[in-house]
């Protein structure tokens, strides 16, 4: 994988500090930051996760008021996390993007200041090296590309996009309805035209990219699902992707989401993975958790739930 570093010091804080307003975690020597784009529709919840009923979230106090409105509602936001390590500034995802035809009318033709938020966090478009995909999905690749002069155009165009080459193959063969086309022909064949898009082979053990970046295989959700792992002076994070959704799946592991291309491998790969986490101090990052966002998974019952532990501003 080509990952030429083209980082403009002069707007980059140094990697263990955090931007004064911008939500952010230590992760040894590491600062992630949450770079939000939107909250997202309160109706998300009820059509993602259909069997996260109201009754369900009210067994589980500790959801509201962060993760859940009173009535049971859940609350999901679309957000990409940012940071420095082993000398590449990393983006792992970027979210649904602006201007866009989208059959969601939520997703639809969105105006948010996105960019803004990401180079407030010192991460300006040029001066990012990689942008890892969790999956294809269409709130995971919108920001890929910004539209110039009428056209779709990387808008990372310094960095190298990485996905999994199980993910891309799939989608290359699976049959595709109008709007998934149209987010592929908006949002990731920009990419794979500029000749930016690197797949790579991720085996079960998972797969270092740099000194201290893991991609760990978390397939169920899509074929080719990754989690990002991030390792420092000893501590350790993981941004989930979509195999989590939200934190309701810690007490109900069997809750999956509705676009779930294998819902029991989805089910299988979340209960390994908490089950991993679990009385640990890995510092797990929702990449669709309102805030906190982030927190340890803890045994608590019903078989777990999540510890919150709130960003710095």
């Amino acid at each position: 994988m080509n990952t030429t570093n083209t980082t403009n010091t002069t707007s980059t804080p140094s990697a263990g500090i955090g931007r004064a307003g911008v939500p952010h975690w230590s992760v040894g020597d590491v600062t992630v930051h949450r770079v939000d784009e939107v909250p997202l529709a309160p109706a998300t919840g009820r059509w993602l996760l259909p069997d996260a009923t109201a009754a369900v979230v009210a067994e589980q106090e500790w959801l509201r008021p962060d993760f859940a409105d009173p009535d049971g509602a859940l609350r999901l936001s679309s957000h990409s996390f940012a940071f420095s390590v082993g000398g590449l500034r990393v983006l792992v995802d970027t979210g649904i993007g602006n201007g866009k035809e989208r059959a969601n009318p939520a997703w639809h033709d969105l105006r948010t200041d996105y960019l803004q938020r990401l180079t407030a966090a010192g991460y300006p478009p040029d001066s990012v090296d990689l942008v890892i995909l969790t999956h294809l999905h269409t709130d995971h690749v919108g920001w890929n590309t910004r539209q110039v002069d009428g056209a779709w155009v990387p808008t990372f165009g310094n960095a190298r996009y990485l996905t999994s080459r199980t993910e891309r193959e799939f989608w290359a063969s699976h049959p595709m309805d109008g709007p998934r086309r149209q987010m592929f022909r908006d949002s990731v064949h920009p990419v794979e035209d500029a000749g930016l898009l690197d797949l790579v082979d991720v085996p079960a053990e998972g797969l270092d990219i740099a000194p201290g970046l893991r991609l760990v295989p978390t397939p169920g959700h899509t074929p080719g699902h990754l989690a990002v792992q991030l390792d420092s002076r000893g501590a350790t994070a993981l941004i989930t992707g979509d195999c989590v959704h939200h934190p309701v799946q810690l007490p109900h592991p069997d809750i999956g989401s509705c676009v779930d291309i294998d819902p029991a491998r989805s089910e299988a790969t979340r209960r390994a993975l908490l089950a991993s986490l679990a009385g640990t101090d890995v510092l797990l990052l929702g990449s669709h958790f309102p805030p906190p966002t982030a927190g340890t998974v803890s045994a608590h019952g019903d078989p777990y739930r999540l510890s919150p532990v709130p960003a710095r501003h």
